[in-house]
């Protein structure tokens, strides 16, 4: 069975999302029912998504994101695998949008009051330090101080420019981050994610179905919101 069809009949997204290997799903048996009518077919036991589907759901999704760019709207990157790390890193930092690279700290949505306090410690103790006022402690007090601040920088480090809780979250496999989606979900945060198929669909409110597992694809996916975002935040400037 062909993956797709001949890359000479594609748009341009799809054929995009072709190169990038965000098709390629996981085997059938770990297929969630919701992801069924996304699934293209099979080739060595791997499920294939449509991708003209998933280029569809991602028109959607970039769409959300031009609107919340052209309202300069706050939103949050989560990504906890290391494939999606640097490229939620680098997208986020693009737009100045506060970012979770690694572990989610629960709490961080649900008792952002709190969560707020100790990103306010981390900015504090930095700016202590930069200016030289750690001198007049001792060096063990100092050395203490530092991992203190290496331990916040770790946890909280990517949402220091966080104010108040965001308008939107960009997650990349739902499934394993479930603690932001539970989060996001009892403060009602519309969802934007990527997923792949052993996830399900209706936990989040903008689903794109593709390959959250490749570095290629997840980059894609990432770089395809953050263009229609700033392409949001030029209409504002047109049209102010």
């Amino acid at each position: 069975m062909d993956t797709q069809k001949d890359t000479k009949e594609m748009n341009p997204l799809v054929e995009a999302l072709f190169k990038v290997g965000a098709h390629f799903g996981y085997n059938k048996s770990r297929r969630h029912p919701s992801i069924s009518p996304f699934i293209f077919g099979a080739k060595n036991r791997v499920e294939i998504f449509d991708l003209e589907s998933t280029s569809e759901s991602l028109v959607v999704a970039k769409q959300v994101l031009f609107n919340l760019g052209k309202e300069g709207k706050q939103i949050l990157f989560v990504a906890g695998k290391n494939e999606a790390k640097e490229a939620v890193t680098i997208g986020a930092s693009a737009i100045a949008m506060p970012y979770v690279a690694g572990r989610f700290i629960g709490g961080t949505l649900t008792n952002f009051p709190e969560i707020k306090k100790r990103i306010e410690k981390l900015i504090r103790l930095e700016a202590e330090k930069q200016a030289g006022e750690l001198n007049r402690y001792t060096k063990k007090e100092r050395l203490l101080i530092d991992r203190e601040i290496a331990r916040l920088t770790k946890d909280f480090g990517g949402i220091v420019s966080m104010k108040q809780l965001p308008a939107a979250i960009v997650v990349i496999d739902p499934k394993r981050e479930y603690n932001v989606i539970r989060e996001a979900k009892i403060l009602r945060i519309p969802i934007i994610a990527l997923l792949n198929s052993d996830c399900n669909l209706k936990e989040v409110t903008y689903a794109v179905p593709g390959n959250d597992s490749l570095k290629s694809s997840i980059t894609f996916f990432i770089d395809q919101l953050v263009l229609s975002y700033q392409e949001g935040k030029k209409n504002i400037a047109t049209t102010a």
